[in-house]
């Protein structure tokens, strides 16, 4: 039995029945030690690909079966799909193996349908060539979702935004898989010492594409299993969320709020701009992600951080004003990390962001009561919709007009000549600046 397959197979069943996350799965599932480094790359790249695709993957396998795909059981359609994906989409796969592994999963876990599944992806693999995706069917959405693997109504939505070719790139980066951030620990080191070291380990690290404290680390599978990690030097955190902090632009001295603030990336990540001297005050709705912030505080040795059990939808009175700088890093819909977890764009439904935008809305609100004269206020989204962006920052300068848009000045790259900058706003794309997407908005409170 080919153990790499049979994990990724594992993983999708479990991802499909409970609605779990893959990078979850995958984290349980590949401390086997009977996987090598080199075969827990190959299940993460079946996992990821299979769940990125499997809508394309579906209509693919649809063309070739005469058995209708929701009479075919989870296991073998999860067999078919694991298939038809190396057929497909990894060139370095002979479809000869793609095949036979399959038939043997398919003999393990379903054996009256071995014949069945040996039939369709040889099928494919004979045909491969002239599949087409859908054309000409009067729905641009449709012939989208099909093609990049997104549901119909995300694909309407970023049409109706920003139109075709923009959307199409959108789409294509967040099939892609991401390089691998992590942060140095300013506190306890510099970003050479760090390269130096993992490099004497046999990693491959580059520098990120905008802070000197951002770097990619290539061939890596387990952070955790690093010297570096487990001594608080470096710490996992994508790029795009580092310029949050840059944006915010804390000082030492200062008195800072991170009103959603688990699991303390951001938060811990101030401190170490303010050099350890202040007070932040982190907090979450969630007891046990307070454990979470002072866990990653205490490794990476920041004592700045108070984390407090607080609701950030209901408004508290005690600290009114006396913050300079208050972050609302804002429960969205994921849609611009959805490289780093794809089963977001299963999980979304339409409806959720209308119930998104009200919660952003009244935790901005809320928020902005705790910011002092002269303040600043941050609001942040993993988001790639404008309605849970722009439009809940536009909505509410509109109604408290005590707080004004902040330019956006001093930012590296390309990110610094943005034309909305000027307005006290960043979106990030992937396809454009490398990082996931993301939104920020600097609002400055009248003194």
């Amino acid at each position: 039995m080919d153990r790499a397959r049979d994990t990724a197979l594992k993983a999708l069943i479990e991802i499909e029945t409970k609605k779990a996350y893959s990078n979850l799965v995958l984290k349980k599932l590949l401390r086997s030690k009977s996987l090598d480094a080199r075969d827990r790359a190959f299940v993460s790249e079946l996992v990821y690909g299979t769940v990125s695709r499997k809508l394309t993957l579906d209509w693919i396998i649809s063309q070739f079966s005469k058995t209708k795909l929701k009479k075919i059981s989870l296991r073998v359609l999860s067999i078919l799909r694991l298939g038809a994906y190396q057929i497909m989409f990894l060139d370095r796969v002979p479809d000869s193996a793609a095949c036979d592994t399959s038939v043997e999963l398919a003999k393990n876990y379903a054996k009256e349908s071995s014949g069945f599944v040996n039939g369709i992806l040889r099928n494919i693999s004979r045909n491969s060539a002239e599949i087409r995706m859908p054309e000409n069917t009067g729905s641009a959405a449709y012939e989208l979702s099909i093609k990049y693997s997104f549901p119909d109504f995300l694909v309407e939505n970023w049409l109706n935004e920003y139109g075709r070719e923009f959307t199409e790139k959108i789409l294509e980066s967040l099939l892609t898989r991401p390089d691998f951030y992590v942060r140095v620990n300013t506190l306890k080191t510099t970003p050479e010492a760090v390269i130096d070291e993992l490099t004497a380990e046999g990693f491959e690290v580059l520098p990120g594409r905008f802070l000197n404290e951002a770097l990619i680390i290539r061939n890596i599978s387990d952070i955790s299993s690093l010297k570096a990690y487990a001594e608080g030097r470096v710490t996992v955190q994508d790029e795009s969320s580092m310029l949050v902090t840059k944006v915010l632009d804390p000082k030492p001295g200062e008195k800072i709020l991170d009103v959603c603030a688990a699991p303390g990336g951001k938060s811990t990540h101030i401190a170490e701009h303010m050099k350890n001297e202040g007070y932040i005050v982190a907090w979450d709705i969630h007891e046990h992600k307070l454990d979470l912030i002072r866990n990653n505080a205490r490794r990476l040795g920041v004592n700045i951080i108070e984390p407090a059990l607080r609701d950030a939808l209901e408004p508290v009175n005690e600290p009114e004003g006396k913050f300079h700088r208050v972050l609302v890093d804002a429960p969205c819909s994921g849609t611009g990390i959805i490289r780093r977890k794809p089963d977001i764009k299963w999980h979304r439904r339409p409806e959720d962001f209308g119930n998104l935008v009200e919660i952003q809305q009244k935790i901005l609100y809320n928020a902005s009561r705790y910011v002092m004269p002269g303040g600043v206020l941050v609001y942040s989204t993993c988001s790639l919709d404008p309605r849970e962006n722009s439009a809940v920052v536009n909505a509410f300068i509109r109604e408290n007009t005590n707080f004004i848009p902040e330019p956006i000045s001093g930012m590296p790259g390309i990110i610094g000549d943005k034309k909305e900058a000027a307005g006290g706003m960043l979106n990030l794309f992937p396809h454009i600046d490398g990082t996931d997407g993301f939104f920020i908005a600097k609002l400055k409170k009248n003194k």
